[in-house]
């Protein structure tokens, strides 16, 4: 079982679920003041349920094709195109 503590300003009891968790305890960090009109502060601590584990994919990546987050520069043979050079004025 993997808990996590989650800050929030709405006020959610025990087994609901935030965020895509069952919430296991509530502390109430700044009480509610209705006088004011404001909300109160309350921490969460929740079960995070475990993540899904997805298959390694059966296809290969190709060369020529940058992985995801990768800023690297193609060459000019993977861009197929002409490359023309200006003269120095």
């Amino acid at each position: 079982m993997i808990t996590k503590t989650i800050r929030s300003r709405f006020d959610h009891a025990v087994g609901e679920t935030v965020e895509g968790c069952t919430i296991l305890e509530r502390v109430v960090v700044i009480p509610p003041d209705p006088i004011e009109r404001r909300r109160g502060v309350y921490d969460y601590l929740v079960d995070v349920p475990p993540a899904p584990v997805r298959p390694a994919s059966s296809r290969k990546a190709t060369a020529s094709a940058p992985e995801g987050g990768s800023f690297t520069r193609s060459t000019p043979e993977e861009k197929g195109s002409v490359i023309r050079r200006l003269p120095s004025r």
